[in-house]
């Protein structure tokens, strides 16, 4: 048997990993496992196994069940930001992949990312176009060095979030005692966003290495070891 011209049992990764991304740019959700492997033309079984492949070369986050959590910039669960599109509301994965959806989908040009300040939870929302980064004064706080951002990329993902100023950061640090990692304004989290997750939604993606992805951090202004520069 046949489904999309996909050998049902047989392994192929590559549509598994697009069937995920395409289910979570058109609903903002993406189903069970059995519901992937039915869309792929596979067996549930293969469809698990593929599914933890794709997890470990970093393309999926997995939870109970083999449930997809994320899929860079998606999110299955709430971590802090909701992103509005004409249509669709979609779990924003952090700053960082929140301000990434309009430039993924291709049918959203805006989109409306909304969240709350850690340190005062006061309530923000921006219009985040594929053209040029939304005004505001707030700035994003990133905890973790990419070099340690897959260890425990859940946390690492809930802990990437906007402040309305950088004094408001620093009084959040003082009040939790968590150190002051990397800021950076608004402009610059656009341009980081911007083209990180190009391609993610068409066959053939491949993820940077460290120097395709160290080059991409210097051209969109971000300096220093945290970066891996």
């Amino acid at each position: 048997m046949q489904t999309d011209g996909i050998q049902t049992g047989a392994a192929d990764h590559e549509a598994l990993r697009v069937a995920v991304y395409r289910a979570f740019a058109a609903d903002g959700v993406v189903g069970s496992a059995a519901d992937l492997a039915a869309r792929v033309g596979q067996t549930e079984a293969v469809t698990r196994e593929g599914l933890r492949v794709l997890t470990g070369q970093r393309h999926l986050v997995l939870g109970p069940d083999d449930r997809v959590l994320m899929a860079h910039p998606f999110a299955a669960v709430p971590l802090g930001f909701s992103v509005m599109g004409r249509q669709t509301l979609w779990w924003g994965g952090c700053a960082w992949d929140s301000f990434a959806l309009p430039h993924l989908l291709r049918d959203e040009p805006d989109v409306l990312v909304a969240t709350r300040c850690p340190g005062c939870d006061r309530a923000h929302a921006w219009v985040v176009s594929d053209r040029e980064p939304p005004p505001g004064e707030q700035v994003a706080h990133f905890p973790v060095p990419v070099a340690r951002m897959w260890d425990d990329v859940l946390t690492t993902c809930a802990g990437q979030r906007l402040f309305c100023s950088p004094d408001c950061l620093t009084a959040w640090t003082q009040a939790t005692g968590q150190p002051r990692c990397y800021v950076m304004d608004l402009a610059t989290l656009w341009r980081l966003a911007s083209g990180w997750y190009e391609g993610r939604l068409e066959y053939g993606y491949q993820r940077r290495d460290p120097a395709t992805a160290a080059a991409y951090f210097r051209e969109v202004g971000l300096r220093g070891s945290f970066w891996g520069l």
